[in-house]
């Protein structure tokens, strides 16, 4: 029986060849393929891993975002009011001055050029926090993960505190300058307005048009002009006695300026200047009601608002009560309105994902 089964081995040992290379064959392919598809789960699992802490540290990134806007709108209105004092014309007014009509002529000019102010100022503080905390933010991903040394970081602390310092020019240079711009263009808008003129709510938009036309006009200094000093950073002014850090710090500066001339800045701020103007209009709007009982009141509401007039002298007391609004520390319509505005997630979700690629 052995001698046969032998024999049987010899005639088919191509066969028993074959089928035990192929056998081995599909084995190991069999091994090298459950590699490979571990090797593949596993990278996928990392990736989606890496991919969750950076959505995790992004969204972190945006609350700190919303919690630092919030924190510097109360200087903001500060420096506003302190420059643009109308609580001052008002009292001056109580004692029944001879120049009445000019102080009220200084309280109108005053009054629309500080809401204004506000309004351009509050955007473009939300949109260039949005910018530099983004970058940073980036740059903080890219040194957590990579887990550099002190001496290697994109972004030490020190460079962050001098680099986010650089937000005041805003506050100071850059709003003085706007300032000037704001109120040569409510000059030339309502200048000439008379104080007992009636306007009524489309009229008033109007006015403000006009004056965004000029104030946006102005080819010599572009909106950017006023978030960022244009001039060669200060630093570079020690020349060859710059150290590491301050090397770093121009660089962020250059990054930024570099975003502040894009298109993609410019449409992010013009979304928020419209979306900013329009919630102003919104709040005027509840002062311009003609009450269905009213002589000659149209019977719808969008009607009544339409046909509603006030004269300029009314309207003056209200706008400049709405810097207030504007510049809320607190969370209001206006404010939620730009920190939720979905063309300034989307520019910070760009900025974020740009800086935090390696």
């Amino acid at each position: 029986m052995l001698s046969s089964i032998w024999d049987f081995a010899k005639r088919h040992k191509r066969k028993f060849i074959f089928t035990g290379a192929v056998v081995g064959g599909v084995y190991c392919l069999g091994r090298y393929a459950q590699k490979r598809i571990r090797a593949a789960q596993e990278q996928e699992a990392s990736e989606y891993l890496a991919q969750a802490r950076r959505q995790f540290h992004f969204e972190s990134n945006q609350r700190t975002c919303n919690m630092t806007v919030l924190s510097m709108l109360p200087p903001l209105r500060d420096a506003i009011v302190s420059q643009l004092n109308s609580e001052s014309l008002t009292a001056l007014l109580k004692t029944r001055p001879a120049n009445k009509l000019e102080i009220w002529e200084d309280l109108k000019i005053i009054s629309f050029t500080r809401t204004i102010v506000a309004v351009y100022s509050t955007c473009m503080l939300v949109v260039l926090l949005r910018l530099q905390l983004n970058i940073i933010g980036g740059y903080l991903y890219l040194d957590n993960s990579a887990c550099r040394p002190a001496a290697s970081l994109l972004a030490p602390p020190d460079v962050q505190q001098q680099y986010l310092s650089s937000v005041q020019h805003l506050l100071g240079d850059g709003l003085a300058a706007l300032m000037s711009a704001v109120k040569r263009a409510v000059v030339n808008a309502l200048g000439s307005v008379s104080l007992k003129t009636s306007l009524c709510l489309r009229e008033l938009e109007e006015q403000l048009n006009w004056i965004r036309a000029e104030v946006e006009s102005d080819s010599r200094r572009p909106l950017s002009w006023y978030l960022l000093a244009t001039e060669e950073d200060a630093l570079a002014d020690q020349a060859c006695g710059l150290t590491l850090d301050d090397g770093i710090t121009i660089r962020l500066l250059n990054e930024t300026r570099d975003v502040l001339d894009s298109p993609d800045f410019s449409l992010v701020l013009n979304a928020c200047l419209h979306r900013g103007f329009s919630r102003l209009l919104d709040n005027l709007a509840q002062f311009f009601q003609l009450t269905p009982d009213s002589d000659r009141a149209p019977d719808s509401a969008l009607d009544r608002l339409a046909a509603a007039r006030l004269p300029l002298a009314k309207i003056i007391p209200i706008i400049n009560g709405q810097v207030h609004s504007v510049c809320s520390d607190s969370p209001s319509h206006f404010v939620q309105d730009l920190l939720t505005n979905h063309q300034v997630k989307e520019f910070a979700a760009n900025v974020y994902e740009t800086f935090s690629s390696p």
